[in-house]
């Protein structure tokens, strides 16, 4: 990938994370840990990948995108927003009765969502029949789902691992955003799903480990798809728990924060600079 392409999506995956910070200052709080451990991957994903369009939501043989872990749903928004599916003036309305961006994502009131989800365990599941369905009607097209590896001790995604593989879905790719931290501790304390790769490849799947916030390895396996022709693609995407909130890496109090003004304004200050140091490097190049 171009060194100054590689940049601009650094620079989108930027600005995404401040729309999840406007969101935050809307609500007074958020699940911002997995939000951004994620954002790089669906950023990639929608700026990079993904054949989508937002003034035709319900283009026929466009790829769909699932959040399976549907409490990261500001990544989602955030994302959403800065491709121009809504206007930006939505998110200030975050944490409000009757928002069209509740805390888990509703096909019914946003353009871009193709699923109701935060039912961990699901979003595989719905992801099988899509892709089942898309094959048969517009084999060019692809599922994407973005899982949380604390919702891999939900037993329908093995069902739907088990299904995935057996119908051949090299047309379904996952990701497991494996930022080590749930709501009440580390993964592997609470229910250790360990070595993930290992599990997904017994059940049939093609695996791929990569580093989940280094957009150019992101790019980079992206760019591979499908891994192996006739089966479904699980990329296991090592993260970093609130990703790019320097005070909050790695930490699972950040699972769920209620925000203060000051923290706030830290973390946008911090962004925004990380968004001049891109122009900078951009300018280089010309």
């Amino acid at each position: 990938m171009e060194q100054k392409q590689l940049l601009s999506l650094k620079a989108e995956a930027a600005r995404c994370r401040l729309n999840v910070l406007r969101m935050l200052a809307a609500s007074g709080h958020g699940h911002v840990g997995g939000a951004f451990s994620a954002m790089d991957i669906v950023t990639a994903l929608y700026f990079y990948k993904m054949h989508v369009d937002a003034r035709d939501p319900k283009m026929a043989d466009r790829d769909r995108f699932l959040l399976s872990a549907g409490h990261k749903c500001l990544v989602q928004y955030a994302v959403l927003a800065e491709k121009g599916f809504f206007p930006k003036e939505i998110l200030d309305t975050y944490g409000s009765l009757g928002a069209k961006i509740p805390g888990h994502p509703d096909m019914h009131k946003l353009p871009g969502v193709e699923a109701n989800t935060g039912a961990l365990g699901h979003g595989l599941s719905i992801a099988v029949g899509m892709a089942l369905s898309l094959r048969m009607d517009h084999p060019a097209s692809r599922v994407y789902v973005v899982m949380g590896d604390g919702e891999l001790a939900e037993g329908s995604n093995w069902e739907a691992a088990a299904a995935a593989a057996h119908y051949g879905l090299d047309n379904l790719v996952a990701f497991v955003d494996f930022n080590g931290l749930q709501i009440s501790g580390p993964v592997q304390e609470i229910m250790n799903f360990t070595p993930i790769e290992e599990h997904f490849a017994a059940f049939g799947w093609a695996v791929k480990c990569i580093d989940g916030n280094d957009m150019e390895q992101i790019v980079d396996t992206l760019d591979q798809l499908p891994l192996t022709v006739g089966k479904p693609t699980m990329i296991v995407a090592k993260t970093v728990k609130a990703k790019g909130l320097s005070f909050g890496e790695g930490r699972v109090d950040f699972h769920f924060w209620n925000t203060d003004p000051e923290r706030l304004a830290q973390a946008e200050s911090e962004l925004n600079a990380q968004l001049a140091q891109y122009r900078e490097e951009w300018e280089a190049l010309s």
